[in-house]
């Protein structure tokens, strides 16, 4: 990749397995995007949210990030309640929903087997997000949903991770102007077993809103 590459190629073949786990989903729904996800939103903003992996039919079939699947409900949704976006969510790239100050992108760009990335597959895509980060001029808070999420952040930082823990709701200062803040993830799953509940994602945004 070249510096300051944030997105992948579309035709991306630095994974082998999730090239040709794209290349079988091409061929299975071939009207869908199926290609590695690009970021979404400004590049000025001073919030940058890292998900994990797109999801097979959310990011994967619509080509932007968490448009699709429950996930995005919960995220979009509390973007609209905070101010970090206008329009309508309808879970369509063009039903016009624009961020204000965010920008959401995923650690793993391309859609992982089982929705589960190989750690070799992280290590390889994270020079992406170690190049959105740096392009980001006006950056002051990253929220990562998820502790793979968190821990990529900080590996793409050059970060040591046992010196900052993952836990909901928690603060990192990264230096630089720089805070780390993590949630758990917005998935179905964890909000169907009430490990995360819509007013604890509210909890993490209005801690974000300190910061920005």
């Amino acid at each position: 990749m070249s510096e300051n590459c944030v997105n992948p190629d579309p035709n991306c073949q630095l994974c082998p397995r999730l090239a040709a786990f794209r290349s079988e989903n091409k061929i299975k729904y071939p009207d869908k995007f199926n290609a590695p996800v690009p970021s979404f939103g400004d590049e000025s903003a001073k919030l940058l949210i890292v998900g994990l992996a797109p999801g097979l039919k959310g990011a994967n079939f619509s080509g932007r990030p968490f448009t699709g699947d429950f996930a995005g409900e919960l995220l979009y949704g509390t973007l609209l309640k905070y101010g970090l976006a206008k329009g309508e969510f309808k879970a369509r790239p063009d039903d016009g929903l624009e961020l204000i100050n965010a920008r959401i992108t995923n650690a793993v760009r391309c859609l992982p087997p089982e929705n589960k990335p190989l750690g070799s597959e992280i290590n390889t895509c994270m020079p992406y997000l170690k190049s959105q980060i740096e392009t980001m001029p006006n950056l002051k808070v990253i929220l990562s949903l998820g502790l793979v999420s968190h821990n990529t952040v900080l590996k793409a930082r050059a970060e040591k991770l046992s010196a900052y823990k993952f836990a909901h709701n928690a603060t990192h200062d990264l230096g630089g102007g720089l805070t780390l803040i993590d949630s758990y993830h917005c998935s179905k799953y964890n909000t169907s077993t009430k490990r995360l509940t819509e007013q604890m994602f509210h909890d993490v945004f209005k801690t974000i809103q300190q910061y920005l």
